[in-house]
């Protein structure tokens, strides 16, 4: 653990003990908050009691679904705008303003579509993520070097050998960044049209602990969601940092 990570560390963990201390010297109000003592004990008998574990498991294959449908496509799409520069000049000013416009607004009409099932929360998932990881992917592939390139068709290298010595290693970073924003954005997406319309799931039965004032269910479903997406990104960054090495290893 370098210095960086062991200072995050402490102010996590100072941050934490700040919370426990005022909230058991009743300095925030203890009907809205509990000690972050009692929301760990809450989430591990949520964990042990397993009443949570059916829709815990729902909120996370919808989730994940939502990811692998996001990744996928935004890649593919932010590759078609990359070769079809045309339809990217056309499309530009609608991906800037993408974010600009509450994607809940389409909610409704896909239940409308899909029904009343997973698929609305699938779909509002993908449409989270999908938009981030083709900006990201197509920001990429405009930084590969231009020298590397006609390096490559100099040398006459297989398009497959293109990618995989040279352009996939440049545009690393920024595929990786957009990865990690759909993780985020679709876990975001899937959880909140939860708390909208569902009735089952992450999002829907910590609305529903919220309104019977279920304080130690709903503070541990959320522990269990921040260490769960924690974890996650924190896996992906270590598969970020161990791919970068290995490319640095390669080029040197």
């Amino acid at each position: 653990m370098n210095r960086a990570a062991r200072w995050r560390l402490a102010l996590v963990v100072l941050f934490v003990a700040a919370l426990e201390f005022a909230s058991r010297r009743a300095w925030i109000d203890p009907v809205s908050f509990i000690p972050p003592s009692k929301m760990a004990e809450g989430a591990w008998t949520l964990l042990a009691s397993g009443d949570y574990t059916r829709d815990i498991l729902q909120t996370l294959a919808n989730a994940t679904l939502a990811v692998v449908l996001a990744v996928t496509g935004g890649f593919a799409f932010g590759v078609a705008l990359f070769k079809l520069p045309r339809v990217r000049r056309v499309i530009d000013p609608l991906l800037l303003s993408y974010y600009a416009v509450p994607i809940f607004v389409v909610y409704p009409v896909l239940i409308v579509i899909f029904g009343l099932n997973r698929w609305p929360l699938v779909a509002i998932g993908f449409l989270f993520g999908v938009v981030a990881m083709a900006a990201n992917t197509l920001n990429g592939l405009e930084r590969v070097p231009r020298v590397l390139l006609r390096s490559a068709r100099a040398m006459r290298m297989s398009p497959l050998d293109e990618i995989r010595l040279i352009t996939l290693p440049s545009s690393l970073p920024f595929v990786f960044t957009g990865i990690k924003l759909t993780v985020v954005y679709a876990f975001i997406a899937v959880i909140a049209g939860e708390f909208v319309l569902a009735g089952s799931g992450f999002g829907f039965r910590i609305a529903y602990a919220y309104n019977n004032f279920d304080n130690p269910t709903m503070y541990g479903l959320m522990l269990l969601l921040l260490i769960f997406v924690g974890t996650l990104n924190m896996l992906l960054h270590m598969a970020e940092m161990r791919l970068y090495s290995r490319t640095r290893r390669k080029t040197t």
